[in-house]
């Protein structure tokens, strides 16, 4: 697949490979919504594969074709967010059981560009998790009233059947999607 060059790839700072879970997207957005008092954000629930990922000037055929290779053997899969977690006391974020797919999908697309660890390297466990509230947003007692609001609602079951490869700025613009992989159903 040739890369999509639309008119706006050449503002972007960063890209993401993502996995969009649109069953959480509109519990996930009220409380962003709530909590920010900018826009809410332009990514839907997702669990980050792998972020940063290649420069958004740098992505070319070679990196679709890379990223088509390293999903050649996944499938779709089914998951369920049950529990609400926190990294410190700042994110709050769903937990994704069974969590292997997604740890298998950031191994692959790490062995596949090894200049790109996770997290730039700065959280050498990463953890596959969808997060609802960052540590930008809201103070602790709205998360903590977030957190309780989403565990009422959980178990949310959700079909992951793609992969998105996202690019933006966080500070001077959205992120949109410069295409995306479909894992078909085996």
């Amino acid at each position: 697949m040739p890369v999509p060059q639309p008119e706006w790839l050449p503002l972007a700072t960063k890209s993401a490979l993502i996995v969009p879970v649109p069953e959480t997207d509109q519990l996930v957005a009220s409380h962003r919504q709530a909590l920010s008092r900018k826009p809410t954000a332009s990514v839907p629930a997702h669990v980050t594969v792998l972020y940063p990922f290649v420069p958004p000037r740098r992505i070319c055929d070679g990196t679709i074709a890379g990223i088509e290779a390293a999903l050649a053997g996944f499938g779709a899969f089914d998951c369920v967010f049950s529990q609400v977690k926190w990294f410190d006391d700042e994110v709050v974020w769903l937990e994704p059981k069974p969590d292997a797919h997604f740890r298998a999908l950031t191994k692959a697309m790490c062995e596949r560009f090894p200049a790109h660890p996770p997290y730039a390297g700065e959280h050498p466990n990463t953890v596959p998790h969808l997060t609802v509230v960052d540590s930008r947003t809201g103070d602790p007692e709205s998360k903590r009233k977030a957190a309780a609001d989403i565990s009422a609602v959980l178990p949310i079951h959700a079909r992951i059947d793609r992969v998105r490869l996202v690019a933006g700025d966080d500070q001077h613009g959205p992120w949109r999607t410069i295409t995306e992989f479909t894992l078909r159903d085996r």
